[in-house]
């Protein structure tokens, strides 16, 4: 079952003996700035959310609330549409949100202010290697596996504070599995990944990604958290024979 819950039924339902589990699908800095009390924070934006969410719910039956930021915000509806399909039988969707708990008066727990939104000035900014990633996943019709891999270069151009093209290098020889970390078959995976079967990482080290463009879409009944560029991808000396591929290009604004 999915259903929608307001917020009188949700704090009635909050002071009762046998609670729902409540779980704020924001960002981590969002949560930590402010969330209803007792809720737990899995960012439903992160490639881990099921793995996490098997873990702290592992009871099917379990009631959960799920909200996001606001009621025009997306976050929430995603998350309950995830647990349903992952065969979660009551899940409830607080759509109101924070905005909407914290404007009838009920109690927030508070804690560190969040960041000011840094401002970005039009132009080609490079990009800080030390503090970027890519993080990757893929799967088969029985496992399903994700990790980071890394970078050489990138740098980004934005107009009228908008991102609208870059190029990102990224290294074939340094990828990382973390669900897979510190077990044997961790390194038969990325050898796996590196060898002809995939990448040939040893004839192509590296791939070249060219963003030509950055379209905001939505799929069918559920929409993307966060904008997604259609990139191209273009072959140069050394690197993998292009390719053209749709994927994330910037982090989801707070408000998404």
């Amino acid at each position: 079952m999915k259903a929608l819950i307001h917020t009188g039924e949700l704090r009635k339902q909050l002071e009762s003996t046998v609670p729902p589990i409540v779980i704020d699908v924001r960002l981590e800095d969002d949560f930590k700035a402010a969330h209803i009390p007792g809720a737990i924070n899995n960012c439903v934006y992160e490639v881990a959310f099921g793995e996490r969410l098997a873990k702290s719910v592992p009871e099917r039956t379990r009631p959960i609330v799920v909200y996001g930021a606001n009621s025009e915000s997306y976050e929430a509806r995603v998350a309950a549409e995830k647990l349903s399909r992952a065969g979660y039988t009551n899940v409830y969707e607080y759509r109101d949100g924070l905005a909407g708990w914290q404007a009838t008066g009920a109690p927030l727990a508070l804690g560190e202010s969040l960041p000011t939104e840094p401002t970005v000035s039009d132009g080609i900014h490079p990009i800080d290697l030390a503090e970027s990633s890519i993080e990757w996943s893929g799967r088969n019709l029985l496992k399903k596996h994700h990790g980071r891999i890394g970078l050489r270069f990138g740098q980004l151009e934005f107009a009228h504070g908008e991102l609208t093209g870059g190029r990102v290098v990224i290294d074939l020889k340094n990828i990382v599995c973390f669900d897979l970390h510190g077990t044997e078959w961790h390194d038969v995976l990325i050898n796996h990944l590196q060898s002809d079967d995939f990448f040939d990482a040893e004839r192509f080290p590296e791939a070249l990604v060219v963003i030509k463009k950055l379209d905001v879409f939505y799929e069918a009944a559920v929409p993307l958290l966060y904008p997604a560029a259609d990139f191209e991808a273009q072959a140069v000396e050394d690197c993998a024979p292009a390719a053209r591929v749709v994927a994330p290009a910037v982090p989801p604004p707070r408000n998404a």
